[in-house]
C-alpha cells in the first residue's frame, strides 16, 4: 500500500522542482505560448497526484470505495496494491485530500463568480458612460469608445464580449498602433485568457501556503501579456506594438524608477524593440511533448502494480 505515498511524494517533487526548473530557463519569454502549456502541465500533475492518492486511500479505508474503484478488475490486481493492509492513515489522508478538492472547487467557483459580478458592474457602469442609441440592444456592439483624458483600452469578455477604448488613446494612438491594442486585446479573447487567470487566482488565495500556486498565478499575468504581444507584433510588427504600449502606459509613471502596478510593461517594450530570436519548431515541439509526458508519470506510478500483475 505505498502507492498513495508515492504519488503524494511524486506530487511534492513536482510542486518544488517545477517551478524552480522553470525560474531558471530563459526560453520563457521568447515562447510564452508553450511556456503556458508547460506551467499548465505541471500543475495538472500535481492535481492529479493528489486525486490518485486520495482514490487509492479512499479505496483502502473503505470497502464500498473498493468495490466501485476496481469493479472491473481481477482480483489478482486488487491483491496487487495491497489495499488490506493500510491503516488508520489511509481513511486520514482520504478525507484530508477530499476536503482540498472541495475547496479547490469551492475558490474557483468563487473567483467565477467575483468575475461575472465584476462584469456586470463594469457593463452597467459602461452603460452609464456610454448610453445606448435608440434601436440599440446591449452587447450589439464590439467596440465601445468613452470620453477619457487618460488613454487606456481593455477587453470586457463575457457572452458579448466588448472592446473598450477612451478617446485619449484613439487621438493619440495612430491607426496601425490602435489596430495594434485591438489585436492584442483579441489575443486574450481568443486564447480564453480569462480562464487561465480565474483557475491560477483560485488556486493562489485557496492554498496560500503553497509556493507553487502562487508562482502559477503570476506567471499566468506575465505570459499572457507575453503571448498577446506576440499576436499583434506579429500582424503589425514589433516597433508598432512597442509604440502602442508605450504610448497606453507613460501616464502611469510604470518607467519611472519607482516600482508601481504595471511595472513589467518596460520589460515587455524592451522585449519587443530587442527580440531574441524563437526557439526552433523541433524544440518547441519537443518541449511540448515533454510537458504533455508530465501529467502522465502519476498515472504510471498508479497503475504500476496492476501492470506487473497482468504483465
Amino acid at each position: 500500500m505505498m502507492v498513495p505515498v508515492a504519488l503524494l511524494l511524486l506530487g511534492l517533487v513536482i510542486a518544488v522542482v517545477g517551478p524552480r526548473l522553470l525560474a531558471r530557463t530563459r526560453w520563457t519569454e521568447r515562447e510564452p505560448i508553450v511556456a503556458l502549456w508547460v506551467w499548465q502541465c505541471v500543475v495538472a500533475a500535481v492535481l492529479l497526484c493528489c486525486a490518485l492518492s486520495m482514490t487509492l486511500s479512499a479505496s483502502a479505508a473503505w470497502q464500498a470505495v473498493r468495490g466501485n474503484v476496481f469493479a472491473p478488475a481481477p482480483a489478482t490486481v486488487v491483491e496487487a496494491y495491497a489495499l488490506g493492509t493500510a491503516g488508520g492513515w489511509a481513511a486520514t489522508t482520504a478525507v484530508v485530500l477530499a476536503l482540498g478538492g472541495v475547496w479547490t472547487a469551492a475558490m474557483l467557483s468563487r473567483e467565477v463568480l467575483r468575475a461575472r459580478l465584476g462584469r456586470r458592474r463594469r457593463r452597467t457602469e459602461l452603460l452609464v458612460r456610454a448610453p445606448l442609441l435608440p434601436g440599440e440592444e446591449p452587447g450589439t456592439d464590439r467596440l465601445v469608445v468613452l470620453e477619457g483624458e487618460r488613454p487606456d483600452a481593455w477587453w470586457l469578455p463575457g457572452t458579448a464580449p466588448q472592446l473598450v477604448i477612451t478617446t485619449a488613446a484613439l487621438r493619440r494612438l495612430t491607426k496601425r498602433q490602435l489596430d495594434s491594442v485591438l489585436a492584442h486585446e483579441q489575443g486574450h479573447a481568443q486564447a480564453r485568457h480569462d480562464w487561465l487567470l480565474h483557475c491560477s487566482g483560485a488556486l493562489a488565495s485557496g492554498f496560500p501556503q503553497v509556493p507553487m500556486f502562487a508562482a502559477f498565478r503570476d506567471e499566468m499575468h506575465r505570459l499572457i501579456e507575453l503571448a498577446a504581444d506576440d499576436v499583434a507584433s506579429r500582424r503589425f510588427g514589433r516597433l508598432t506594438t512597442a509604440l502602442a504600449l508605450v504610448e497606453l502606459n507613460e501616464d502611469r509613471g510604470v518607467f519611472g524608477p519607482c516600482p508601481v502596478p504595471h511595472a513589467h510593461v518596460p520589460q515587455r517594450v524592451h522585449r519587443l524593440l530587442e527580440p531574441e530570436s524563437r526557439l526552433t519548431p523541433a524544440r518547441r515541439l519537443g518541449l511540448t511533448a515533454a510537458a504533455a509526458l508530465v501529467p502522465v508519470v502519476p498515472l504510471l506510478v498508479t497503475f504500476v502494480p496492476a501492470l506487473r500483475t497482468l504483465g
